[in-house]
C-alpha cells in the first residue's frame, strides 16, 4: 500500500534522514515515497493566499495542491523528524500549517458545523530526541507531545492515529545503542503498516 514519508531536516546526513531511508527500504515490498521537505525547499510560511485558502477552503497555492495530492496518494503517512524545543521543526510545522487547511484536511460549515475529511489516512510519527525518556516522562513532555501532535492535528483532522515510536538519545556516543533504536523504531512502524494492510 502507498506510504508517504515526511522527513524535515536541513542535513542529508542526519539521523532523520538515515531513518527515514531505513524505513523506505523496509517497506520496499510496497509504494513508497520520500518527501524530504528541507531537500525540496519548501516554503513553511503562512502567507495571505494561506490564509484565503483557511479562511474559504478555496484557491489554495499550487505548493500546496502538490502535496495535497501527494498525501491523498498515500494510506500512511511517516512523520520523521528532530524534536527541537520540545516539538517539531518549523519547516515540518510549516508544512502542515499550510497542508492540512480548511477545504481539503477538514470542512467548515456555515453554520459552524465540521467535516473532518482524512479518516482514510494513519499517521504515524517518529520524533527522534536528544533527551531520555526519563526526562519525557518526568516533565510530562511526552504527554504535551501526544496532545499536541496527535489529538490536535491527527484527530483534529479526523486521520487514524498509527504508531507513535520515540528515538530517545540520539546523540548516544554508544553508535550500536543508537542503531538499536533505529533497528526497533524501523520494525514497529513495518509491522504497523505492513500488517494492518495485509
Amino acid at each position: 500500500m502507498p506510504t508517504l514519508i515526511v522527513t524535515a531536516h536541513p542535513d542529508p546526513d542526519s539521523l532523520t534522514s538515515h531513518l527515514a531511508q531505513r524505513l523506505r527500504d523496509a517497506l520496499s515490498a510496497g509504494s513508497v515515497e520520500i518527501a524530504d521537505l528541507a531537500a525540496e525547499d519548501f516554503d513553511p510560511r503562512f502567507t495571505l493566499a494561506d490564509r484565503h485558502t483557511y479562511r474559504t477552503g478555496t484557491d489554495a497555492p499550487a505548493d500546496v495542491v502538490a502535496e495535497q495530492r501527494r498525501v491523498d496518494q498515500a494510506t500512511d503517512l511517516v512523520l520523521v523528524f528532530p524534536v527541537w524545543w520540545w516539538s517539531m521543526p518549523a519547516l515540518l510545522k510549516g508544512w502542515i500549517d499550510r497542508v492540512f487547511v480548511n477545504g481539503w484536511a477538514f470542512d467548515v460549515d456555515p453554520d459552524g458545523g465540521m467535516r473532518r475529511n482524512l479518516g482514510r489516512l494513519r499517521v504515524h510519527l517518529v520524533p527522534i530526541a536528544e533527551d531520555d525518556a526519563g526526562v519525557y516522562e518526568r516533565h510530562g513532555y511526552g504527554e504535551a507531545f501526544r496532545t499536541q501532535v496527535e489529538h490536535g492535528i491527527v484527530d483534529y483532522c479526523g486521520a487514524r492515529r498509527g504508531v507513535t515510536v520515540f528515538i530517545h538519545e540520539s546523540e548516544h556516543d554508544v553508535v550500536v545503542v543508537r542503531e538499536r533504536a533505529v533497528a526497533s523504531a524501523v520494525d514497529i512502524v513495518r509491522r504497523a503498516i505492513t500488517t494492518d494492510n495485509a
